[in-house]
């Protein structure tokens, strides 16, 4: 007994002393956190080297000696993100999936290099994902898009419960913007494209801002709708009358509808309609001139002193009417709520520099809705079901109240989104409407050569 326990004592210090022959070892491979920082040197290679070095090139793809399946599923999304505008996507794809094919050889600095490579390709798409949609504009500043940090997506990346989830939420910003995307990314596989259609790339850049998750409305230009969501599913829609684009509103300028990004806080009930210096130029002028004040009178027309909330009634008479015609004269006229307002009885306003809202409809325009085009106001937003909207934005029916321009507020706000999508993804197949604006580019023939 005595002879055993000095035994595993001697092999015990022999051990410690470090006598062991070096042929019974195998010697220690130098780790990622040795190596130079080398990768494919792509864009964002500064920013993500910085990273690694504050970050002691602790490993956010090959943790434990192994791929993270995040990698394949990086390949997979930047093989197809010239679609999300991404230039040299396919490309960045191929360096990518080499590096990932050497790292599995085990050899320390072929990891390396794929653990940086993946990274830099990483930041550069999530970078692509966060730009701001051309032409939108943002009622407040905080609905605009950030610029991306690099330490932010690779943080974020490092601490993700599930890498492949986090890589997913990056390249899915939303259920209308996936839909489109998916449905044009399996048609470029099935006709052998190798460019990705201008179109579909500027329809997604209008469907980016679009949020995943939460109560939102969705305002479609192209297609004259309004759609409500809930986390990312359509629970209800309805026609909408946009802003015209020079075919039928003859004698006036382009009225189209823009893209914005807002929040909706508010609807008031009762709501006056203000004139357009446009309209008040074109129409209302020249019918004054030949009717007097009947044609006001009949029409619940006021000539306001200004445009503040304090604003007083001045008589008609007053107004330099000729140079309101000319175009030198600028005045404010007034509807009064009632039956013939052409607000109808509901408004839902929302920050923005255009002054555009939503609004209810008065009996007089109903039958705009069983247009098939239906681009004929002045920019605003004329709703077939404003009752419909109201009860879904507040909770309950609309209140019943003869005050005028009164203002009930939400519970919580409400984000809207006006945007401009020709593109449509229908049972998974991509389909067009018409341009009605004009705004998308010509679209691309290039194709890859049968059984190349």
């Amino acid at each position: 007994m005595k002879t055993g326990i000095l035994f595993a004592a001697g092999v015990a210090l022999f051990l410690q002393s470090g006598f062991v022959e070096a042929a019974t070892a195998a010697p220690a491979a130098p780790s990622i956190s040795t190596l130079p920082y080398q990768s494919a040197n792509l864009p964002s290679a500064s920013q993500v080297q910085s990273f690694y070095a504050t970050w002691q090139y602790s490993p956010i793809w090959f943790r434990g000696g192994a791929v993270n399946p995040a990698a394949n599923d990086l390949v997979a999304v930047l093989q197809r993100s010239s679609l999300d505008g991404l230039n040299g996507g396919p490309e960045i794809a191929s360096v990518v999936q080499a590096a990932i094919q050497r790292a599995s050889t085990g050899d320390p600095a072929a990891v390396a290099y794929a653990e940086h490579t993946l990274s830099e390709a990483l930041v550069l798409y999530a970078r692509t994902m966060k730009q701001p949609v051309p032409g939108m504009t943002y009622g407040y500043g905080f609905q605009r898009p950030q610029p991306v940090q690099p330490v932010e997506v690779l943080l974020a990346a490092s601490v993700a419960p599930s890498l492949q989830a986090y890589v997913q939420k990056i390249a899915n910003p939303n259920a209308v913007y996936t839909s489109i995307r998916d449905a044009a990314w399996r048609q470029m596989q099935a006709s052998g494209a190798t460019v990705a259609d201008p179109r579909v790339v500027a329809n997604l850049d209008r469907a980016r801002g679009m949020p995943a998750n939460g109560r939102f409305v969705m305002v479609n230009a192209a297609t004259q709708m309004l759609y409500m969501y809930q986390d990312g599913v359509p629970v209800g829609s309805m026609k909408v009358v946009v802003g015209d684009n020079g075919q039928f509103l003859k004698n006036r300028p382009d009225t189209r509808t823009p893209l914005i990004t807002s929040m909706i806080y508010y609807v008031i009930h009762n709501p006056y309609w203000n004139s357009s210096d446009t309209l008040t130029r074109l129409n209302i002028a020249p019918r004054y001139a030949a009717e007097g004040e009947k044609y006001l009178k009949a029409r619940g027309f006021k000539v306001m002193s200004d445009w503040t909330r304090d604003a007083k009634v001045i008589p008609a008479s007053e107004v330099d009417w000729k140079g309101v015609r000319a175009g030198k004269v600028s005045i404010r006229i007034r509807q009064d709520p009632g039956p013939d307002n052409f607000m109808g009885q509901l408004k839902f306003p929302f920050a923005n520099p255009q002054d555009i809202y939503l609004h209810d409809t008065d009996p007089g325009d109903r039958n705009l809705f069983s247009l098939s085009q239906r681009t004929r106001s002045n920019g605003c937003i004329r709703l077939e079901n404003a009752p419909l909207l109201a009860r879904w934005l507040i909770g309950h029916d609309p209140m019943q109240t003869d005050q005028p321009e009164y203002a009930e507020q939400l519970t919580q706000p409400v984000p809207v989104y006006v945007t401009y999508l020709t593109a449509q993804a229908q049972n998974g197949q991509l389909t067009f409407v018409k341009d009605v604006y004009g705004m998308d580019p010509t679209a691309s023939t290039t194709k890859v050569a049968s059984g190349k």
